[in-house]
């Protein structure tokens, strides 16, 4: 009886667990030798684009200059690199199906169903990296999960975010971690 009373708690935190985390991806140009991207600077007819509040978009933006300096990037007015952003978003919606056990009309058991449904919005945020003088796409990160409401979250969020991306750049930077 007492496992039937923690199913909907283990349930709960089976979701929140999967809601907290990034889902990342990335592609690139496998012919662009990426040591040679030492300075960037913002795409601004890019960034411009993005269909996100300006206050995100400086969040944002914010975050990847700190991870791109603390990567040895500097920012340039004459850049290697431009750095460009777009974001989606759509809403999620689980439906969880609880069962619990009660009399019937009949002297036997029976099941029933009690579903639980929730909503979510979860966002991508695309970061591209453009050849300056190529004026080519090289690199792209995609982020994927939930996106919170509560204003004393988002910046950690968005942290999180941009963070878990641009640990994909550059390419095989995690494969020569994993072999040290």
């Amino acid at each position: 009886m007492k496992a039937i009373k923690l199913l909907p708690v283990c349930i709960l935190a089976l979701f929140l667990g999967s809601c907290a985390s990034v889902r990342v991806a990335a592609d690139y140009d496998k012919q662009a030798d990426f040591n040679n991207y030492r300075s960037f600077a913002f795409f601004k007819p890019g960034i411009d684009k993005a269909e996100i509040s300006d206050l995100d978009k400086k969040r944002i933006l914010r975050a990847i200059e700190a991870e791109l300096l603390a990567k040895g990037m500097t920012k340039s007015e004459n850049p290697d690199m431009l750095v460009s952003i777009f974001t989606t978003e759509k809403e999620r919606v689980d439906v969880y199906n609880n069962y619990g056990w009660g009399w019937g009309w009949n002297p036997y058991w029976w099941g029933m169903n009690y579903p639980n449904v929730s909503t979510t919005t979860e966002g991508s945020l695309f970061i591209d990296f453009i050849d300056a003088g190529k004026n080519e796409l090289v690199w792209q990160g995609k982020g994927t999960g939930y996106l919170t409401h509560r204003m004393d979250k988002k910046e950690e969020r968005i942290n999180e975010f941009v963070r878990s991306i641009l640990e994909k750049y550059p390419p095989g930077a995690d494969s020569r971690q994993a072999s040290r």
